[in-house]
């Protein structure tokens, strides 16, 4: 493989391992943070056994995260040297803001929320984590509006033989970033909860603190549902998004080959790039594709034969994750909202085949977080700047094959490792369950 498949790999795999912590990092502040309120609030010792309980899971996944997050930035100066001089003008400053304000500011908080337990009083810790989960969303805002920007490139002129930024303001207010946005902070909220419902039912199968964990479903329930109804919602605006700035991406996540007005939508579909067709096509429902494109039954979809080969994305892995995202999605609706209506009925604990399911259910939030970034980013292939700049002038010049296998061989164990640990971490407490003597935190912030 030459350098720019290999830089793409590499990328790719460190980009979609530190993925793993970002999005549970994004919903177990928040959740965290809403279980200490309801403990300040009502002074109900189970919401505070529920917040050093879940915010521990919560603090080793954040270290792992930043662990992990670190190593990318370093690729765009080693593997993307080209990307970063032609766009560093524009791409560098969303990273230095989330560097030095977002980053810092959930950095501090959280280190006050860990060491502050027996020092300041309950009200100014649970300010605490709530400075660290906005702080954490906020840096989120940050990186995903840089990418934005790659899907959309706003606010910039070309000048020098570079892209030159002469207008921030449209940077930050790109609307391609802020439904991004909202989409994956759903999402993450998401799949903490069903972190939060696996690992309870994990305990009720067993018994475990019968009264806690069907507390902390219930809530991961309402959470969950609420959640991925709003990432369908979201889905949607940004596919009309995806449909009027990457045409190309949207034909390929469809499979759709012709140009045409009033398209329908084939549930079953078998993509065939060679032949530049679909190998069979069946169920089609009318007018469909349009209206989920452009909300308008009669719209006009490009199709892939509008484009030159050579831009053209992947099209049989951008159609299938897009499926797998959505199919893995609308299952995440249904057991929620399952979810909702057995946590309320008598016997929880006792459904024991459900429970099961929600163990098992675990992977799939991430699984659909993973597929959605896969159509992000194959979909906006050839380029790495959509219509402005191509992947593979984007690479560095003065590196070798050999150099960019050798550091992704590097990375793939050190990775498992990481991933190892975590796993290990992770399984590990939340196997142990809560503290049962919490006394001396009570004793002095009740004083405080």
């Amino acid at each position: 493989m030459d350098v720019v498949t290999l830089s793409q790999l590499q990328f790719a795999a460190t980009a979609m391992f530190h993925w793993i912590f970002v999005p549970l990092t994004l919903g177990l502040s928040i959740l965290t943070a809403w279980m200490e309120t309801r403990y300040v609030t009502t002074g109900d010792e189970t919401w505070l056994r529920m917040t050093k309980f879940w915010g521990k899971l919560f603090l080793i996944n954040f270290a792992l995260g930043v662990v992990t997050g670190l190593t990318m930035e370093f690729q765009f100066g080693m593997n993307w040297s080209e990307y970063s001089r032609y766009v560093g003008d524009i791409f560098g400053a969303p990273l230095a803001i989330e560097a030095t304000l977002a980053f810092f500011l959930e950095s501090v908080f959280i280190g006050v929320w860990i060491f502050g337990w027996n020092k300041i009083s309950k009200k100014a810790h649970l300010t605490s984590i709530w400075l660290a989960s906005v702080a954490t969303n906020v840096s989120a805002l940050i990186i995903l509006l840089a990418n934005a920007w790659m899907q959309k490139p706003v606010g910039y002129v070309l000048r020098n033989n570079r892209a030159e930024m002469n207008d921030f303001l449209a940077v930050l207010t790109n609307p391609y970033g802020w439904i991004k946005f909202t989409h994956t902070l759903l999402s993450g909220y998401a799949l903490a909860a069903f972190l939060i419902m696996g690992v309870s039912a994990w305990h009720l199968l067993r018994g475990n603190e019968i009264d806690f964990f069907k507390r902390s479903f219930r809530l991961a329930a309402v959470w969950a549902f609420v959640a991925s109804i709003g990432v369908g919602l979201t889905g949607d605006f940004h596919a009309v998004e995806i449909a009027r700035t990457q045409p190309s991406k949207f034909a390929a996540m469809e499979s759709q080959w012709e140009t045409k007005r009033g398209v329908g939508m084939n549930l079953l579909l078998l993509p065939d790039p060679v032949r530049e067709c679909n190998a069979f096509e069946q169920i089609c429902i009318p007018n469909a594709l349009s209206m989920l494109a452009f909300h308008d039954p009669n719209a006009e979809i490009k199709g892939l034969k509008e484009f030159p080969k050579d831009l053209r994305p992947l099209v049989t892995p951008t159609f299938f994750s897009f499926r797998m995202m959505v199919g893995l999605g609308t299952l995440m609706i249904l057991a929620s909202l399952a979810a909702i209506f057995l946590s309320r009925r008598q016997g929880l604990e006792n459904q024991r085949v459900f429970l099961t399911i929600m163990v098992c259910a675990i992977p799939a939030p991430y699984l659909a977080e993973q597929f959605g970034w896969l159509v992000a980013e194959l979909g906006r292939q050839p380029w790495i700047v959509y219509g402005v700049l191509k992947t593979a002038d984007a690479v560095s010049k003065s590196i070798s094959a050999t150099q960019v296998a050798l550091s992704l061989l590097g990375f793939t164990v050190l990775y498992g490792l990481l991933g190892a640990i975590d796993i290990f971490l992770l399984v590990k407490y939340a196997k142990k369950g809560p503290d049962k003597d919490l006394s001396a935190i009570i004793n002095v912030q009740g004083r405080a």
